[in-house]
């Protein structure tokens, strides 16, 4: 299979798992995690779908890091736009079990958190863009020279203040997530050998003229 598509494979594969991870955080039932929080908290006061309002943070979030300086790509595109309608067709289709236990629903948030965590790794190592609020870790990484786990973590327990203001869900649960999100990426990059600001991403212009190089490639 041809580089492009197997890099293009690996993006969709970390988009979706991404959302998973966040359903499952969801349906842990011990409290959302801390985007979560945020968005249904914007949702609940604006009244939309927290799939909906994932896509518009994403856009507004967007906006910020190419202001400071990052580049966005296909895979930051992908990424704004299908976690929202993966996150709204999973929780529709009520895929995921929801927990009624303490035990259960840890276990399912950790477990959640780890899928989020290989999601990053997946599309941001496909290289064609990190995602939104990948991007603004990233930023921060290389703003504050902080190891990336922590940079997440304060990502984290910033969204989680201001959503809880919004009525959005909290428990042990966001609890868990907030402190727990850091370590399973900082796990998941070690484990995987992988430094996410080494990545050169590409943007969509390079990325149209590789497929246009492919595709010609194969006309003639």
């Amino acid at each position: 299979m041809n580089i492009f598509f197997q890099r293009f494979i690996k993006l969709l594969i970390g988009i979706f798992l991404f959302a998973l991870g966040i359903v499952m955080t969801m349906k842990a039932n011990l409290g959302f995690a801390p985007w979560e929080v945020f968005h249904w908290g914007i949702g609940k006061t604006i009244g939309m779908s927290i799939g909906n309002v994932s896509i518009f943070i994403s856009l507004f979030i967007c906006v910020i890091v190419v202001l400071m300086g990052e580049k966005l790509g296909l895979g930051t595109i992908l990424n704004m736009i299908l976690i929202g309608v993966f996150i709204d067709i999973l929780l529709f289709f009520n895929f995921i079990p929801q927990m009624n236990g303490l035990v259960s629903g840890v276990v399912q948030m950790i477990a959640g958190l780890f899928t989020i965590a290989y999601g990053s790794y997946f599309y941001i190592d496909s290289g064609f863009g990190a995602g939104p609020r990948d991007s603004l870790m990233i930023v921060m990484r290389r703003k504050t020279k902080l190891p990336v786990g922590l940079c997440r973590g304060i990502l984290e327990i910033f969204v989680v203040l201001i959503g809880w203001k919004l009525g959005g869900p909290i428990g042990i649960g966001t609890v868990i997530a907030a402190f727990g999100i850091s370590f399973c990426i900082q796990i998941v990059f070690s484990l995987m050998r992988f430094e996410a600001t080494s990545v050169k991403h590409e943007t969509l212009d390079v990325t149209q003229k590789n497929f246009k190089a492919l595709y010609f490639k194969k006309e003639g």
